[in-house]
Parts: structure tokens; C-alpha cells; sequence
């Protein structure tokens, strides 16, 4: 395209989508690598509290604000115990982990997560091992967790220093349960009777918690979306949410491709969401199940299977991934992608959070950003209210893989409480400029607030310990608004956030 060439959006605040769930915005803690050792627990750190969690890594998360945060795992949930991580440390047993040849020292358990989760303000999402694990496992968590003192499990969480209940609300059951890999494979039609009769037992420990079925841990699964089906008409009356999977990778070294994949990822949406229309509408329910994402992020450098293996060692360094310019735009793509669906998707988990294929990187006593970091604190600041149908007009491109796509990805937010209009804006060219217009059709903003750009000429720059900054979003002249139309210049490889007042 050439510069002359320009992109418009149309904005209404009365063409709403949905909602938007602040869950959207929302992490994933396993015990996998550095994440839980080294990332959020290090007590031999210059950096560790009281509690032994680093400082600067919950400084970092408050600033992201995820709202709900997904523990222990992963493929980690299947063979973990949740006993073996309670009471005294000193007592607490050192076990072989399976899913990542690891050793577990058990020394981050339960109650310091729950603990560190209140350090910064989220919500727990609990994990129950579907794998190894028996439907009382699962029970008895919810009682340790959740019920008054007077009972066993209850007793043990007193004693433990704890007497007043957690009160966790959401809970996953199980993990991955369709992939060979897992520890405890089950079929769909085992996994759904497992699941169903765990989530009666839970239930009743506590008949208002929210729970989380497995779904197909990928659609490039042969079982997908059959799993899905099969799963749910087993489980619809016991279950709120129905979990999905999709890792992101740009192994062809394609990034025109790399960057539509939204294309991809709102095809994966659409599927399971007529999955759960049918099976709604099979059942005769009158009740709603709703999409958990809860695990996503772009993963495809540290893939080899040395970066999976922990070589029986504690804390190793396990899928370490390095984010770039690139990755830091599809990951602001796949949030855009979040406000457009956010009539079925409710959820979504980034993961994780520190270390392994991560926003932060600790070394030693110090922390990186990486650039992945700053769409997501842009839009867990920003993307609040109602999620707008906008009209978006663009150029288009030419993808070897999705065929023609639109130069311009954008979603926007509507705060009719704090009377805010926010809109996110990716230029997927890797060269030119766009030039945009973005017109308002019922109420047109006073101003804009705010506005943050993260752009660069380089897909593969990245952020370094040698230099923190490099892929980093920065303040830019706010556009001015004249007439219900403003305009802005976006740079080729960039994301845009922007603020309005109305």
C-alpha cells in the first residue's frame, strides 16, 4: 500500500457486543520451570518479603491487574497432591514431578498461593488433579478451602494458620484431559462422568462455586471438537465454563501470516461456540455455559523437548521464551479478538506469568519486561464496560495462509460509568504507515485522555538485560477531535492505545 491509502472506523455505543468480563484479563500459575521457584516464590532473593514472594514481580503483576489467577497447572495437575503442599514446610515431602521430570519441593503449596494471591488483589481459579486424582481429592479441597470450621479438612486449614475460609470461586476440572501426554488420559466419555460426579461432590461442599469443564486442548486435536461435545452433553447442568486451548507459533518465519491469526483464533471461537448452541439446545437447558481461554500466549522458540525436561533438578529453566516486537502484536490481535467475542468468551488466562513463556524474566535479583507486557497492561487498564461492534474500513493484504486480510485490527470499549471510549488499534504492515480516521456516531468524546504506541521497523526486536527498553509502549501526542472525527498516523508494526472522555 502506499501512504496516501487510509483505514476508518465508525464507533456507536449503542452497538454493543457484550459486556466485557474483567476475568478476560487473567493469568496462569503452574509448577512448571521458574515460575512458581525463582518467579513468584524466592526466599534466598534480595527481592523476597516476609513471605519469601519476590517484590518486584507482585509490583510488576498489580500493575497487569489480572483479575483471576489459574493454579497449579497445566500438565503439573495430574499427578499433584494438594496435601503434599500444606502444613509445615519442614514436613512437606520433596516428590519426583512426571509431567516435567522435575524435582517438587512442595515448599509453594495451597495456602501460599491463595496467600500470594491476595498480595495482588486476584481472584484464585483452583485446578482439581482430574488425572491421578480421585473425585473425593477434589472434594476435600473444596472443604479445605472453602467451609466453616467443624469438619476434617476445615480443621487441617486452621490449623495451618487459616481459620476463616478462602471462599474460592472458580475451579477447574482437571487439565488437558484429551491429550496422550496427560497424566491420566481419560476418553471424552470417561473424562465427562469423572468430571460430572467431582463436580456434584464439590458442589456439594459449596453450591456457589463456578466450575470449569475441560475442553480440547487445541483444535489441531484429532478428537476436536467431538471431545467438546461429548464432554459437555455429560456435564452441562454441573459446569459454568467449558475451557480452550491454542498456543500461537510462527515456526515458517511468516509475519504477515503471523500477524492475521486472528483469522485462526475467532474461527476457533466460533466453532465452540456452536458446540455449546447444540448442545444447549440438545439438552433442553435453560441454563448458559460460557468459554474459559484458559491458556494462551505465543509459544513456539523454546519448543524443543530439552526445553521440557527438567532433568529431575529443582526450578530448571523450562521454556523460556523470548518475546519480540511481533509476538507483542499478535498478543494485542488476540486480545482484540477477546472484546469481539465477548458475548461467549468469559475467561482467558494468560500463560503464565513469570519465567516460563512469560510477560516477566527474573534473573538473579533482577526483572525484565518483556514486550508482551505492554499490550496486556494497556488493555487490563483499559478494556472496561460494554465491548463495541465498531465498523472498520481498511486496505487489505495478501497472507499466505488466511488469504486476504484487513492492514488494520481494532476493538473498542465503551465505560458508560466513567462516560470513557477506548479503542485498540494494530497496523499489521510491515512498512507503511496507515493513516485513520475515526468518526463517532452517537456520542462524540471531549477529548482524548490518553494515548500509548508500541511500534518499531524490526518484527524480531526484542527486550534484553543489556537493553530493558527496546519494545516498550511510550506516550504520544493525543489526537484532537473536531466535528465527532479524530484523526492519527499509525506506524507500520504497531500497536495503539487510545482514551477518550465523552
Amino acid at each position: 500500500m502506499s501512504q496516501s491509502e487510509s483505514a476508518r472506523i465508525h464507533i456507536n455505543a449503542k452497538r454493543v457486543i457484550s459486556p466485557i468480563s474483567p476475568l478476560l484479563f487473567s493469568g496462569f500459575a503452574e509448577h512448571m520451570g521458574r515460575c512458581i521457584y525463582e518467579g513468584i516464590y524466592d526466599p534466598a532473593s534480595a527481592q523476597a518479603d516476609e513471605n519469601g514472594l519476590r517484590r518486584d514481580v507482585l509490583a510488576a503483576l498489580r500493575e497487569l491487574n489480572f483479575r483471576s489467577m489459574r493454579y497449579p497447572g497445566g500438565n503439573f495437575l495430574s499427578g499433584y497432591h494438594w496435601e503434599d503442599g500444606i502444613g509445615p514446610r519442614a514436613q512437606r515431602p520433596r516428590r519426583r514431578e512426571l509431567a516435567w521430570q522435575s524435582i517438587e519441593t512442595n515448599q509453594f503449596g495451597t495456602d501460599e498461593f491463595l496467600s500470594f494471591c491476595r498480595e495482588i488483589g486476584t481472584e484464585p481459579m483452583l485446578g482439581v488433579n482430574m488425572g491421578t486424582g480421585t473425585i473425593q481429592d477434589a472434594a476435600n479441597l473444596v472443604e479445605y478451602c472453602n467451609a466453616p470450621t467443624g469438619s476434617q479438612y476445615a480443621d487441617k486449614r486452621a490449623a495451618n494458620g487459616n481459620p476463616d475460609p478462602y471462599g474460592v470461586t472458580y475451579w477447574c476440572l482437571g487439565n488437558e484431559m484429551d491429550g496422550p501426554w496427560q497424566i491420566g488420559h481419560l476418553n471424552a466419555v470417561d473424562y465427562g462422568k469423572k468430571a460430572r460426579e467431582a463436580a456434584k461432590l464439590m458442589r456439594l461442599h459449596d453450591d456457589s462455586i463456578s466450575l470449569v469443564l475441560c475442553g480440547s486442548s487445541g483444535p489441531a486435536m484429532p478428537s476436536y471438537p467431538e471431545w467438546d461435545r461429548v464432554a459437555l452433553e455429560l456435564c452441562w447442568e454441573q459446569v459454568d465454563y467449558h475451557s480452550m486451548h491454542y498456543y500461537a507459533e510462527n515456526t515458517s518465519d511468516d509475519t504477515p501470516s503471523f500477524l492475521a491469526i486472528s483469522a485462526h483464533l475467532e474461527e476457533f471461537v466460533d466453532a465452540l461456540a456452536g458446540v455449546l448452541r447444540y448442545v444447549k439446545a440438545k439438552t433442553r437447558s435453560k441454563r448458559d455455559v460460557y468459554l474459559s481461554w484458559d491458556e494462551w500466549n505465543v509459544w513456539y522458540k523454546a519448543r524443543e523437548r530439552a526445553d521440557m525436561r527438567g532433568d529431575w533438578t529443582e526450578a530448571p529453566h523450562l521454556i523460556e521464551e523470548v518475546y519480540n516486537l511481533e509476538d507483542a502484536l499478535v498478543v494485542a490481535t488476540w486480545l482484540n479478538v477477546f472484546l469481539r467475542k465477548a458475548d461467549v468468551l468469559k475467561i482467558a488466562c494468560l500463560a503464565q506469568i513469570v519465567n516460563v513463556i512469560a510477560p516477566l524474566l527474573t534473573r538473579g535479583d533482577v526483572l525484565l519486561k518483556q514486550s508482551i507486557y505492554y499490550p496486556l497492561l494497556h488493555f487490563s487498564r483499559l478494556a472496561k464496560g460494554n465491548s463495541l461492534d465498531v465498523l472498520v474500513e481498511s486496505p487489505r493484504y495478501e497472507t499466505a495462509q488466511f488469504g486476504d486480510m484487513p492492514l488494520l485490527d481494532a476493538s473498542s470499549a465503551h465505560d458508560a460509568a466513567n462516560g470513557t471510549n477506548s479503542l485498540f488499534l494494530v497496523n499489521r504492515s510491515l512498512r507503511d504507515e496507515l493513516a485513520l480516521e475515526i468518526h463517532w456516531q452517537d456520542q462524540t468524546p471531549r477529548a482524548f485522555r490518553a494515548a500509548h504506541q508500541l511500534a518499531g521497523s524490526d518484527p524480531k526486536a526484542h527486550n534484553s538485560w543489556q537493553d530493558p527498553n527496546r519494545v516498550m509502549t511510550r506516550s504520544i501526542p493525543v489526537p484532537r477531535v473536531a466535528d465527532g472525527v479524530a484523526q492519527l498516523v499509525l506506524p507500520p508494526l504497531s500497536f495503539t492505545a487510545l482514551e477518550a472522555t465523552l
